[in-house]
This record gives C-alpha cells, structure tokens and sequence, in this order.
C-alpha cells in the first residue's frame, strides 16, 4: 500500500509528530500493547486492546462461521438484518454497500434508527420467516437495539430466526440462552465497539453474505505483518497519524475523505472510529465524509483532504487544484489493478484502526474510551421517564446559521426516515452551508450519529453549530414490554441530544426541512 503526502503547510508540524512518535517507541508499544503510551491508567485502554490480536485469533471461527451460514441458507432464510447500532453496525453496511450478497448467501440488511416508518418496513416488505434478525451489541444493553429484538420477537416469536453476537455475560447473551437464539456469538471482551470491524460483529455479517472472512482476515495479518510493523519513518499507520495530530495541533482538523467509490461508504465507517476515538479533552479530528468535492473558494485553512484510491478523472483534477492552491492532499493506494478489494478493504480497516490509535497518544488522550456519551444517553432516559417528550421550539435557520465563522463546522442531524426525499434534501442543504458559509458540513442520520460523531459534538474543539430536524411520525410502533413507543422513543433521544449540547454551551437548534431548503433556496 502506497501513501503519497502531500502535506505542504503541515509538513514541518507532521515531522515534529512523527519524531515524537518514534522517540516514544510508539509503534513498537502499540504492537506490544502497552497501555503507558496512552495513560498511566490502564481503565479502558488494557481491555481495549483486542482488535490487534483479530488478525490471527478470528481464524479459528471461520469453520463455526461458515457452517452457521451453510446452515441458515438450508434452512430457507433468505436475508440477514443486523439490529446493531455504531460499532456494531457501520462495518456490516460498508459490507453491504461495497459487495452486497453472493447469490447463495443471505441479503444483508442493517436496522439502525429508531424511526417507526424504518422499523415498519423490515416486516412489511420481507416475510419474517425467511428473514434472520441478528441482534448486534458489545454492552447488550443498547436500547435501539434491544427495542427492536422485542418488536421483531413479538412479530415473530421462532427461535430459529434469532441470533446474536455480544460480549459474554451481557444481558443480550443472557436473552439469546432463554429464548433459544439459533446462535450466540460471544466475541472477545478487550474489543471495543468501533475497533470491533474484524470481530465477530463485522465477521458474521460478511459470512451471511457471502463475503470472504478469510479475505478480510488476510489483508489485516498482511498490513500486520509489513508495513504496521516498519519503523516509524516507513510505518504507513504512524505516518497518517503523524497528518492527523499535526492537523489537529494546527487548525487544519476537518479531515475531509475523498473516497474511491468502489469503497464510497467506507467513510461510514471511519468517521465514527476517528471522530469518537479523538473528539475529548477539547481536541480532535473532525471526519467529513460524504462531502462532495468543490472549488478552492468553498474551503477555509482549516481542511486536511484524504483520497483513498481512484477517485476519479473529476474529482482527481479537483484535488491537484486544492494541492496547488496550498492544502495539504495524502493520497492512500486501494485497490489497484489486479487487486482483491476484499483483502484490501480488510488492510485498510487495520490501518486506520492502528492510524486512529496512534493520534491518540500523539494528541495525549485515549482513544478507546467514549467520556461523553453518556450524558445523552442520561437526558434521552429523563425524557422516557417524564413520559412523553417535550415540547422543542424551532428556531430560524438564518439565525442559527449566521452564527457561523471561519473555522466552525455545521453539523446536520436528521431524525427522519433514511428512505425519505428529507435526507437528499437535506444532503442538498449541506453542500449549500458548504459553499456560501466556506465552512466543513458534517450530516449525520439520528440516533445513527449519537453513537459515531456525537462524542466528537460534545467533546471535541467547540466549534460545531448544531442543526437538528426531527422528522414526523404519522405512523408509530410500540415497543413490546416498554411504557414508551418507538416515536416516544426517536423524539427523546432528539431531545436529550439537544438539551446536552446546550447545556454545553453549544450552539445548537431545532429547525424544519422547510426552512432550510427555503434558506438554501435564497441562494
């Protein structure tokens, strides 16, 4: 794998990190697992290590993997729908998006919102009995995905068509043995969820479908055994960190991606694992993905471009321009001629994983832990607890938004139906704030994002201007066993995200999609 630096003005501060690095023996520490590089401290930096260890330990399920698949097929189910959230989930729809389904295996699916319309549609448009829900959450206790295992159980009350992949001993583990789940897949402990890709959660979902296991494994032990384990000059992970840290020390902490599309949703996956791993202590790396490329007048000092394989003729002029106009462009191999995307893509996520990790101890923080997310997730059970939702004013978009100056980023969080005309709408809107504001944009599907970019929000750089828009309801679902339904449920964890945010002093609204495409519409 080949990474070209173009690093311009953040070449001086990249050595600077990168010299760090290597007197801190930082690669070799990382390799040997040792919490000291991170944090005297080894609270959720010891137990997080597993994901290292994937490459080689993961062989060993691959029998028991492909026998679970083999037999789900025999059995007539047809499609896999993973109830994951974050972690659990991103790396599955990557899967999914990049390869789909061999013809002999399971469609993939992933159900990652708490909208009722979303929920609906996994029943209504496939017959359960020849669908398999795999249940998908590291604490087991995720309310997301535990809301839709009791609306799917009550549906459809077959053993057989249940499974579940969680840590040991966890409530969800604990479920699965009771109700006789067709299998329970307990992954390793000391992996936490957004380094969790080549584990049991991003593993068994690529066996349903077809996808090679054996594949993404070889990619990862390759880049393990070669370039992850070169000097600190050569080393391709301490260099990208190198980029990130010396961005983020500088100003230039929008680490925009322009993403090959064979793999164009592969940022699903990196934004959650960068953003979360960095955003704490008023530091970070902001992951803009999705963010079609513009002109030079459209960017402030404060971008770091990424390009992952060929991104085409277009965009390819787009960046040399951007290069030339004095940004610092990195430009990282995928997929060339003759190569297997399956191995590459497994190369590429041990990469950024390892990347990630090593900003973390050039930034002085743990990447592993998550400090802030749990305040959210407190606000969103205040509001379940008071029994119905409060009532959020909307502000004007033209007001929030001219709170903007150089150097923000706006952040859009939808809660709406992934399938409606409101997320092109909205994706519309951001490149407008993109263009006219000269800032980086940011878009991110509610609940989806609290648990991928909503710890970045709260503990990153305070510079993020907030912009929620909760979409109605007019059909509702209840969730069996609970006091609240699944649009009680949306509508408090919009809430609670936003009561968080301002009572961090952040700049943060509840706007319409009306008003905001009639502020884009202004031009």
């Amino acid at each position: 794998m080949e990474l070209d630096e173009g690093l311009g003005p953040l070449a001086d501060e990249a050595a600077t990190v990168l010299d760090d690095l290597a007197g801190r023996d930082a690669v070799g520490r990382l390799l040997a697992r040792d919490h000291t590089l991170w944090a005297d401290d080894p609270t959720e930096i010891a137990d997080r290590l597993g994901w290292l260890d994937c490459p080689g330990s993961m062989r060993a399920e691959v029998p028991r993997l492909l026998e679970f698949a083999d037999e789900c097929g025999a059995d007539g189910l047809e499609r896999a729908v993973v109830l994951g959230m974050g972690g659990s989930s991103l790396f599955p729809e990557v899967l999914d998006r990049t390869f789909g389904s061999r013809p002999d295996r399971l469609d993939l699916e992933v159900l990652d919102t708490t909208d009722p319309a979303a929920v609906g549609r996994v029943t209504a448009d496939w017959p359960p009995a020849r669908t398999l829900f795999l249940a998908a959450s590291k604490s087991g206790s995720t309310i997301e995905t535990r809301s839709h295992v009791e609306r799917f159980w009550a549906e459809h009350p077959e053993p057989g068509s249940f499974a579940a992949t969680t840590d040991p001993g966890s409530d969800l583990s604990t479920l699965a043995v009771e109700r006789g789940f067709r299998a329970t897949f307990e992954n390793p402990p000391d992996i936490g969820g957004r380094y969790s890709a080549l584990s049991l959660f991003g593993l068994v979902p690529a066996v349903l479908a077809g996808v090679s296991v054996d594949g993404l494994l070889d990619g990862a032990a390759d880049l393990l055994a070669g370039d992850l384990a070169a000097a600190v000059d050569a080393n391709l992970a301490a260099r990208l960190a190198a980029a990130m840290a010396a961005g983020a020390r500088t100003g230039r902490d929008k680490l925009t991606f322009v993403l090959d599309h064979r793999i164009a949703t592969f940022g699903l996956w990196v934004e959650q694992l960068i953003a979360e791993s960095t955003g704490k202590r008023g530091t970070g790396v902001l992951p803009v993905v999705g963010e079609a490329l513009g002109t030079p007048d459209a960017y402030g000092d404060d971008r770091l471009f990424v390009v992952i394989g060929d991104p085409g003729d277009d965009d390819r002029d787009g960046l040399d321009v951007l290069e030339a106009e004095g940004h610092p462009v990195l430009r990282l191999g995928f997929g060339v001629e003759g190569a297997d995307l399956v191995v590459d893509l497994g190369a590429q996520v041990l990469l950024w994983e390892a990347a990630t990790a090593l900003c973390g101890a050039a930034l002085r923080i743990n990447p592993f832990d998550q400090p802030d997310v749990a305040a959210a997730k407190a606000a969103t059970q205040k509001v379940l607890d008071a029994g119905t939702a409060p009532v959020v004013p909307e502000q004007p978009a033209s007001a929030v938004l001219a709170q903007v100056v150089a150097g923000d980023y706006v952040a859009i969080q939808a809660y709406v139906d992934p399938a409606s005309e409101a997320v092109q709408d909205l994706e519309q809107v951001r490149l407008a704030i993109r263009d006219r504001l000269g800032v980086a944009t940011t878009f991110g599907l509610g609940p989806r994002f609290l648990h991928s970019t909503g710890q970045f929000h709260k503990g990153g750089p305070p510079r993020g201007v907030f912009l929620q828009v909760v979409g109605d309801d007019p059909v509702d679902l209840d969730i069996p066993g609970a006091p609240y339904t699944f649009s009680t449920l949306k509508q408090a964890q919009a809430a609670g995200d936003l009561e968080t945010l301002r009572s961090r002093g952040l700049r943060a609204a509840r706007v319409t999609l009306d008003d905001l495409t009639g502020w884009e519409a202004q031009g």
